[in-house]
């Protein structure tokens, strides 16, 4: 009681003891947040600063923390996942597993399904090449493609099929190869074109084209965005509510998928 009264003295009129107490606790927890989140920004910059010694050839995307305590999530160009440990001394790539009541589960997969999600939830689609779906659109599916992909070709080849289901296919670019390959310039063509939609089919076909190129294109944005979405190959088909698909899978499948059969 003494002590609340001490307390009581030096309170400006008006203000409880329990406002002035709350406002000391939130002035600490943004103290330690900002403590934390330049660390962490240590941390980053210290595993990219070790990876770039090592192999300063490669490119690296930083995707975050790898969902097991100590080390951070970094994609290499043209190349595997690697989980680094945070001091930058060690690095294993190769699928992460949580050991789960029940089961194992795919770290990486598991915190990818959210980002993708949000990735899509209020993405435009104007940097895309879309296929709208015939009459009603039931269903989006988004697509990480390239040109030169024999499986990416015969999913193309269904494309009429999965507008005839009603999904809006919307594709975005994903030069396996890297920015620097043939595969890139062909990419590039069929977005800058004046049809994009007839070029990347003309494009999938064999046909070869004057190469093109256009400023600002979305396509090294694109190759990007699939690394931090968990993106190793093509097609890579991500649904509206995150999940991934690898791999080719025919359009009655994924009609099924999405509960439209």
């Amino acid at each position: 009681m003494a002590l609340l009264s001490i307390k009581q003295t030096w309170l400006p009129s008006g203000m409880s003891v329990d406002r002035v107490f709350g406002a000391v606790i939130l002035g600490l927890w943004l103290i330690t947040s900002v403590i934390v989140s330049a660390e962490d920004s240590k941390a980053e910059a210290l595993v990219l600063d070790k990876l770039r010694a090592a192999r300063g050839d490669f490119t690296y995307v930083l995707l975050g923390d790898a969902g097991i305590p100590g080390y951070k999530r970094v994609a290499v160009e043209n190349g595997p996942t690697l989980y680094v440990a945070a001091d930058g001394s060690h690095f294993f790539d190769g699928t992460a597993y949580a050991i789960a009541p029940g089961g194992f589960v795919d770290i990486a997969d598991q915190l990818l399904v959210e980002v993708r999600k949000q990735a899509f939830a209020g993405r435009e689609s104007a940097d895309m090449i879309v296929f709208p779906a015939k009459g009603v659109t039931r269903a989006k599916i988004n697509i990480f493609t390239d040109i030169d992909c024999g499986y990416c070709r015969k999913l193309h080849n269904e494309v009429d099929q999965l507008n005839a289901y009603g999904i809006e296919v919307r594709y975005l670019a994903y030069p396996r190869a890297g920015l620097e390959s043939l595969s890139y310039q062909k990419i590039v063509t069929a977005w800058c074109a004046t049809n994009p939609q007839d070029t990347l089919t003309r494009l999938k076909q064999g046909e070869t084209l004057p190469m093109e190129t256009c400023e600002p294109n979305p396509v090294a944005e694109h190759f990007t965005l699939g690394l931090e979405l968990g993106v190793t190959g093509t097609p890579a088909v991500i649904m509206m509510d995150g999940t991934l698909v690898p791999g080719y899978q025919p359009a009655s499948a994924f009609a099924e998928m999405l509960g439209l059969l």
